[in-house]
């Protein structure tokens, strides 16, 4: 069928029309739920794919180019994304922290003052912190972004210095007062690897005695090949199918 197809469009009027001739039953009973959103928020009629927004300014360049995706959506980039990209590939031991990812009032953001530091009452400190630091240090004391981040990035290295020091000094004052604290990590995973590798070792002896053994059957074979006289070897191959 060729020509432009309107029907689509003109479900709605169509159902009303019904509705008022009683054609489908009691309007209360047998009334669509999706009527009245339908009625408020129309579906477009035009046949025209509007081009989406552009969120890449224009360079400013005469040089005429053929245009490309116009109709993709273009991606969203934010300058946040760039220098938590830099932060996370200089320091990739950060995303092994355990971090909790829960606002109390949903506005964390709002209570914090970045122009203090980067540590911030009732944040867990994170590159997040350095990141809002930096930015805010770009924005507001105009400073480039490497100064902002050698600057945001020491305050950082202070706070963690910091922060294990006080770990260790806790660490020392319980032992000192009789804690027992059972293997770390490390220690856990030496351990497992130790056992897995002497598991191998077995293997690997078993392995190596039992190929020694299957290549001294075949030299034997062979040597008893060569010296079996010839009337032996013909019974032989007649025996053989």
């Amino acid at each position: 069928m060729r020509g432009r197809q309107i029907r689509p469009a003109r479900v709605l009027q169509s159902v009303q029309e019904e509705l008022k001739r009683t054609v489908m039953g009691d309007t209360k009973t047998y009334k669509p739920p999706w009527l009245n959103i339908v009625a408020s928020v129309p579906p477009s009629e035009t046949l025209i794919r509007p081009i989406p927004t552009q969120h890449v300014e224009f360079s400013g360049s005469k040089k005429i180019k053929k245009p490309r995706n116009i109709y993709r959506p273009q991606k969203i980039v934010y300058l946040e994304d760039t220098l938590r990209t830099a932060f996370y590939k200089d320091h990739p031991w950060e995303l092994a922290r355990p971090r909790i990812i829960l606002e109390s009032d949903g506005k964390d953001h709002q209570h914090c003052d970045w122009s203090k530091g980067v540590r911030q009452p009732g944040i867990a400190l994170t590159g997040e912190s350095v990141v809002q630091r930096q930015l805010y240090l770009m924005e507001n004391e105009k400073m480039s972004q490497s100064k902002a981040y050698d600057m945001a990035r020491h305050e950082f290295y202070k706070l963690r210095q910091a922060e294990e020091v006080e770990r260790r000094v806790a660490l020392e004052e319980a032992r000192h007062v009789g804690a027992y604290f059972g293997k770390t990590r490390g220690e856990v995973g030496m351990m497992l690897e130790d056992h897995e590798f002497e598991n191998w070792k077995i293997w690997a002896g078993k392995e190596t005695a039992l190929r020694q053994a299957l290549q001294d059957s075949e030299i034997e074979t062979f040597d008893a090949d060569e010296d079996m006289p010839p009337e032996a070897e013909a019974e032989l191959d007649e025996a053989r199918p």
